[in-house]
């Protein structure tokens, strides 16, 4: 893991994300794509795709998501929650083992298939407060072929998790850096939201 975190450039990724909520027995999925450039400040663009279109970048503790349907970009100011949004969104991507212990208690729970591919499983249970009263514990599963995550569960106080799977990864492939920038169409509406 720690070599794959020294030498991981840019990432890009299928993604899956689906969010249960328990007491109401729902679950909802969108799909879409995952890229990523490991910078001093991380770069990260999400591409939702289904069931609705929407563009989420992440650039120097700011963000920005872009509703296609309605022609708007909303941005959002995150200089107090960085640390926040590096540790969920980036989890595994880069980190190295001392970050992760540094961040969470790990353990070792045992080795897994996912998609007839063999994996560790790693129960992470954080150990900063900020982090805890909003992700109690995040279940990961990393390839044991290339140490990147390829799926991550997240767990929130109430019993409502996240479940993130990456699909096709591919690691250090060349990306403009414009990928990380939103191009809406003519005539969008940017919105600060904080």
């Amino acid at each position: 893991m720690d070599e794959t975190a020294k030498h991981l450039k840019t990432l890009s990724a299928n993604l899956d994300y689906t969010k249960v909520t328990v007491l109401v027995n729902d679950k909802t999925t969108e799909e879409g794509r995952l890229f990523f450039h490991k910078e001093k400040a991380p770069e990260v663009r999400i591409e939702m795709q289904q069931p609705e279109s929407k563009i989420i970048v992440f650039r120097k503790n700011k963000a920005e998501i872009y509703y296609p349907k309605i022609n708007q970009i909303q941005e959002y100011n995150l200089e107090q929650r960085a640390g926040l949004v590096e540790e969920f969104l980036l989890l595994g991507f880069g980190s190295d083992s001392t970050e992760l212990t540094k961040s969470y208690e790990v353990k070792y729970l045992k080795e897994e298939e996912i998609d007839g591919e063999t994996t560790a499983l790693l129960d992470l249970t954080p150990r900063k407060q900020n982090v805890a009263s909003q992700i109690t514990k995040i279940l990961m599963w990393v390839s044991e072929d290339s140490w990147l995550p390829v799926q991550e569960q997240f767990s929130q106080p109430g019993g409502d998790y996240m479940i993130a799977r990456y699909k096709a990864v591919k690691v250090n492939a060349p990306m403009s850096p414009s990928t990380f920038e939103i191009h809406p169409a003519g005539g969008a509406r940017r919105v600060k939201m904080n």
